[in-house]
């Protein structure tokens, strides 16, 4: 398991889903290690652009996971997080918004520092939610609440500010986007390449339609293109962001 672990963090999906895969077969379904490997394999999933089979993977957990583990369980509602971040890949925005708001209500009734972390990760995963349905607005406010209560400058923060950067864009306030896409800029480059490398892309995409916004398309265009050939090596051309950045160059050079 720490291998297939390893193997996710250095961005080596493919091998990350085998090793997990292998894991799960060598235990029983009810052992705790078969069903956490799994859902790494679902996480390795998604990395590669498999969405649909990653959201089929968690939803097969679901029961497993309130078997073993308990309904209310850290590793329970980490995994109905991440099971919402899967249905917001296919566009199950409402869905997720619904799903990420129960989890983070959930983790709320707990204490201790894994369900803090699960529910600031819910909130990001709702955050999210609401910019892909153009409540910017409501986006923008929830982001700012959850980064006020999680003073670390960790992973977390980072896609925080990327979902306030969104939200940001999406109201046309792309001067205060832009300035949010530095502060998140700023803050990957203090986090390890393991930590930052599941948000690759994703900087340079908020600073590209902060850019576009602000009628610098040039500029746009050069950092847009950076982050498709980025998402692209590390994802793959099915992954939502690489999916996104390519979408994002093709309004650039509609607007041009």
């Amino acid at each position: 398991m720490a291998q297939a672990v390893a193997l996710y963090e250095a961005g080596r999906f493919a091998d990350a889903e085998v090793e997990a895969r292998a894991v799960a077969a060598a235990r029983s379904r009810d052992d705790a290690y078969a069903p956490l490997a799994l859902s790494l394999a679902a996480l390795a999933m998604g990395a590669q652009g498999r969405h649909a089979e990653a959201a089929a993977e968690y939803d097969a957990l679901l029961a497993v996971f309130g078997r073993v583990f308990g309904a209310e369980h850290p590793q329970t509602l980490k995994l109905r997080s991440d099971r919402a971040q899967a249905l917001s890949a296919l566009a199950r925005y409402a869905e997720s918004e619904s799903e990420c708001a129960a989890v983070a209500r959930a983790a709320t009734r707990g204490t201790g520092p894994e369900l803090t972390l699960v529910a600031t990760a819910a909130r990001n995963g709702l955050v999210y939610a609401l910019n892909a349905q153009d409540r910017h607005t409501e986006a923008e406010a929830l982001a700012r609440e959850a980064l006020a209560v999680h003073p670390a400058q960790d992973r977390l923060a980072l896609v925080l500010h990327l979902g306030l950067a969104r939200s940001l864009n999406g109201q046309g306030r792309h001067e205060e986007a832009l300035a949010e896409a530095e502060r998140a800029d700023d803050l990957s480059r203090k986090l390890s390449e393991g930590q930052r490398r599941p948000e690759t892309g994703a900087v340079e995409l908020a600073m590209a339609n902060a850019l576009l916004g602000l009628g610098r398309g040039t500029e746009a265009h050069t950092v847009a293109t950076a982050a498709h050939a980025a998402c692209l090596d590390a994802f793959g051309p099915d992954h939502r962001r690489t999916v996104e950045a390519r979408m994002l160059l093709d309004r650039i050079d509609g607007a041009s």
